[in-house]
């Protein structure tokens, strides 16, 4: 049955598909977003749907919309926004959850919320279960973003205890895909912009902190499977179970671009995770829910991706082999 649904952070990487998604599935689709980070290129497609609607509005301030369900994903995601401002970071972490939490009270709407394997730190466990409490740095450059979203799962649980208001909480793993941001310091998009253009990879460290990458449309499938579930409160991770180094990542953007960019070492930057991995375990029983796109597939389209869009903004020349060539 159609639903009436609301996905704050509608403009941005994630939530933009997301939004398609829902519309593709029948419903009707109230994008909120106050364009901070999103880009309203984005939803453009959508904007001449008529069971799409488009609400420029802040989190942090409350709002009241008659809607079924809410996806709450507003909020700085990649370590260069949120630390360009962790004051704002905190307050859209806690306070825009907080507002959401209570819209979802009021008009009796059942609420995903979207925290991040940032909540486990520079993990002591590994891979990381749902169960694992985390190792964080309270007060380091990363906490505006980590603890935020730390007291937003703490928020939705007690709205939960105390209101019985019905929350799914999503532990995202690093996604990936098309419409990712460049320059926003997400690893894949800085590798594959650096090798579009012939540059150095920039690798931290030794390179041998490893991540696992989730394709766009498996995270966006989790949280759709997570929403309909009848699981309860506690958290789900969605994530790839694959687990890969900086430098394998950094060589395998170098290979799919064709680029004959050299791959150099900066320091490593404060608390950074040396290990990052979901254990999915739970996402596979409660929800039947798997990443589908292999690394290279996922790599492969959001290159062609990055390329068309370096060229429709004239950064990058159409009809070369970029990069340097083979």
């Amino acid at each position: 049955m159609s639903k009436r649904i609301l996905v704050t952070g509608g403009a941005g990487f994630l939530g933009s598909h997301l939004c398609e998604r829902l519309l593709s599935d029948g419903n009707e689709v109230v994008c909120l977003d106050n364009l901070f980070t999103g880009r309203r290129e984005n939803i453009t497609p959508l904007l001449d749907d008529h069971r799409f609607e488009f609400v420029r509005h802040d989190v942090t301030e409350p709002i009241v919309l008659e809607v079924d369900a809410v996806y709450h994903l507003a909020c700085p995601a990649s370590p260069v926004h949120y630390q360009r401002n962790p004051v704002r970071t905190i307050r859209t972490a806690v306070e825009g959850t907080l507002n959401m939490l209570e819209l979802a009270r009021e008009v009796h709407a059942r609420i995903v919320i979207t925290s991040t394997s940032e909540v486990y730190g520079d993990p002591e466990v590994h891979p990381q279960p749902e169960t694992y409490w985390g190792h964080v740095n309270p007060i380091g450059d990363r906490a505006c973003y980590d603890e935020g979203k730390r007291c937003a799962e703490a928020l939705a649980v007690s709205y939960a205890r105390q209101y019985d208001v019905g929350v799914r909480i999503a532990r995202l793993f690093n996604t990936y895909g098309p419409r990712l941001y460049e320059n926003d310091g997400r690893v894949v998009s800085n590798f594959i912009l650096q090798a579009l253009h012939g540059e150095p990879l920039t690798v931290y460290g030794e390179g041998t902190q490893t991540r696992s990458f989730c394709y766009v449309d498996d995270t966006i499938e989790g949280l759709v499977r997570l929403l309909a579930s009848e699981h309860g409160t506690a958290p789900v991770n969605i994530g790839s179970q694959f687990e890969f180094t900086m430098v394998d990542l950094a060589k395998l953007v170098v290979e799919l671009t064709g680029s004959r960019s050299e791959i150099v070492h900066a320091p490593l930057p404060a608390d950074d995770p040396k290990q990052r991995r979901a254990d999915a375990t739970r996402a596979r029983e409660i929800l039947a829910w798997e990443p589908r796109v292999q690394l290279r597939d996922g790599l492969l389209l959001t290159i062609a991706y990055f390329r068309q869009r370096l060229q429709r903004l004239g950064v990058l020349p159409a009809g070369k082999n970029h990069g340097g060539g083979r």
